[in-house]
């Protein structure tokens, strides 16, 4: 980043206090901005590396309006904040800054805070090109006049996945006039798996007619910008025989990403991609398509049509290969709720470079198989992965134990050792818990980070070191670094990538998938013949919120197998307060849920459908709901269709 800063603010003693900090500090200072428009003609005249911004400006445009346009420039910027509003604050954090400075500032917050930035801008620039490289690598296959359109889209769906999140993608096709083509969809499945759909087939799953879906399609042909909608925007746009009304109600999605492309012979290509997470798109999305436009452009380019009612198949081309070895490294990460897909999104991102990462996840969510399957997919594979947990090292022994001593270096201290740091030499490090470390550990390690090297205690020469760190914590960070615990400078320097892991009562309809994958595990351990679960003890496992996540479902599947006299698990240990409700030392029934009571209700109908789901006489029909949703329900609510009558 160069040293050039541009201030935006509209109060002269903030802004002049400001500019004295920064050129004290060695900084250059451009023409103070007081408006948006100013501030634009000024970026285009000096091209500073760095943006001071406040929100509230002179004008109708505001600090992010221009954040949104710094994004699109790659230019890093940082908000001046005084006490804004949650909604202000949150509208903020969308455009993705390196910082919040809160006014009235003070120098050593300043300092540190532009020092973070200029690291988090590096790391961003290295992640663009790498991005940017890589996915011109892998839509060279797509590209290809070989491929079909819908091996094309696929093979754009998988490029994109990592970096711009989808769990449903509408493709539309409208002639030179205006008129509509064709229309398919793709539905994530799993990691790098898509069902593909036709329009006929869309229409058979969404229960609107063909027509419906038609007219509906011929509406959307205005949407010719790239822009995004999320919670109230995308409830904005929620219009009853919508596209985006339809695919929402049949895919459970909350927010939504349009791109429109024109063909050189007149052809209008549309995307719309959708999310089931109610908050998944920001600007740096807009930028990455507009960016990738004419990358998409070449792939369907002279495209051969292909028939509607085609029958479109799985099949796909490209790096099949690299695909698989993805899937089985991610062996033992079982489930495939669209918030761990996106987990694991993010690993395949992340993996291939030295990026420090920093993992966030409550007790027993995964943490460490998180930390294990990014080192295995990555160019350090064949070198060590050490772990480190934090929170077991007293503090008289963190500096020994992960830089080493020599001998003599302190009392006790009878031969040299070698730290965890070097232990992990060109390989990885996981620090675990990292939350729990000793203030003044965190002031060596942060200078570990910034110059890697290391020095054994005792020791006189500094030794570099080449280590990727990733770091984990179930603390919640930014009220550890609030109230002084935990170092601002060394969290940012950790945080460059953050996971954020679900916890188990947030991704339920993984539990069946889970329970058998540890219900296998252990009857194979234990030489005993499991086939499953009862439904009273599926339902249990649904009704109960899991504090202590998939770490306590393992453990009481582990039991229950021990415990378990017949082939399937009948009793299961949880606790008390899951299954009923005291008062007074009366015991009393405990109420059951609106999910227990569908999922009771939906049993009952298929008992008396005799199992039949779909066509005249099922599930569906009766209940009033399309297939697909139906299915969708008897999934989440664990109901095996095998056993109704069990």
């Amino acid at each position: 980043m160069n040293n050039k800063v541009l201030i935006v603010e509209d109060q002269f003693i903030e802004a002049n206090n400001l500019q004295m900090i920064l050129e004290r500090a060695g900084y250059s200072v451009c023409t103070i901005a007081l408006s948006v428009p100013q501030a634009l003609k000024i970026i285009e005249e000096e091209s500073p590396g760095l943006v001071l911004l406040d929100i509230f400006l002179q004008g109708n445009l505001t600090g992010i309006d221009l954040a949104k346009i710094l994004r699109e420039k790659n230019i890093a910027f940082i908000y001046l904040s005084a006490n804004s509003n949650k909604d202000i604050l949150e509208a903020a954090k969308q455009t993705k800054p390196y910082g919040f400075l809160v006014k009235p500032f003070r120098e050593k917050d300043v300092l540190v805070t532009l020092n973070i930035s200029n690291y988090l801008h590096e790391q961003n620039l290295d992640a663009i090109q790498r991005r940017e490289t890589g996915l011109q690598e892998q839509l060279k296959g797509a590209v290809a006049e070989s491929l079909g359109f819908e091996q094309k889209v696929i093979a754009l769906a998988r490029a994109f996945q990592p970096y711009v999140p989808f769990d449903f993608m509408a493709a539309l096709i409208f002639d030179l006039n205006g008129s509509p083509e064709t229309l398919y969809g793709f539905h994530r499945t799993g990691l790098n798996q898509y069902r593909t759909f036709t329009r006929d087939e869309l229409v058979k799953l969404t229960g609107y007619s063909k027509q419906e879906i038609i007219s509906a399609q011929k509406a959307s042909y205005k949407e010719t910008r790239t822009t995004f909608y999320n919670q109230n925007a995308f409830k904005q746009v929620y219009n009853p025989g919508s596209l985006k009304r339809i695919f929402a109600d049949c895919f459970n999605t909350e927010s939504c990403l349009a791109q429109s492309i024109h063909l050189a012979d007149g052809k209008l290509y549309q995307f719309f991609l959708f999310s089931q997470n109610s908050n998944a798109y920001y600007t740096d999305h807009v930028a990455m398509f507009n960016r990738w436009k004419q990358l998409i452009i070449d792939a369907f380019q002279n495209n051969k049509p292909i028939k509607e009612n085609g029958k479109l198949s799985n099949q796909t081309s490209g790096n099949d290969s690299k695909i698989g070895e993805q899937i089985e490294l991610f062996q033992g990460i079982i489930g495939r709720n669209h918030s761990l897909l996106a987990v694991l999104d993010h690993i395949t991102i992340v993996s291939s470079s030295d990026t420090s990462v920093f993992i966030v996840g409550e007790s027993g969510t995964g943490k460490e198989s998180i930390a294990d399957a990014i080192h295995r997919l990555s160019p350090r594979k064949k070198k060590p992965f050490i772990k480190v947990n934090c929170a077991a090292l007293p503090a008289s022994l963190i500096e020994s134990e992960l830089f080493g001593h020599e001998r003599g270096a302190f009392t006790g201290a009878t031969e040299k050792r070698i730290g965890k740091f070097e232990q992990a030499e060109g390989g990885t490090i996981f620090l675990d818990e990292i939350g729990e470390m000793h203030y003044d550990a965190q002031v060596k390690l942060l200078r570990v980070l910034q110059e890697k090297e290391i020095e054994r205690l005792g020791g006189n020469m500094p030794i570099k070191i080449n280590v990727r760190v990733i770091a984990a914590t179930n603390r919640e960070m930014e009220v550890e670094v609030s109230k002084g615990r935990f170092r601002l400078d060394l969290y940012y320097r950790l945080n460059v990538f953050p996971i954020v892991l679900p916890a188990l009562r947030q991704r339920k309809d993984d539990i069946a998938e889970l329970v058998k994958h540890f219900t296998d595990e252990f009857a194979n351990q234990y030489c005993k013949k499991i086939t499953g679960v009862s439904d009273k003890v599926m339902q249990e496992m649904l009704s109960y919120n899991w504090p202590g996540n998939i770490r306590e479902l393992r453990n009481q599947i582990e039991r229950a197998v021990l415990l378990a006299q017949g082939t399937v698990i009948s009793e299961l240990n949880l606790p008390r307060s899951t299954s009923v409700e005291q008062t007074d030392k009366t015991i009393k029934p405990r109420l059951k849920s609106m999910e227990e009571n569908e999922r009771d209700h939906i049993l009952e109908v298929l008992r008396n459908c005799n199992g039949k789901i779909f066509g005249k006489g099922g599930a569906a029909e009766i209940l009033g709901v399309n297939t697909s949703t139906l299915n969708s329900r008897i999934k989440k609510l664990g109901i095996d269709k095998e056993n109704i009558f069990s």
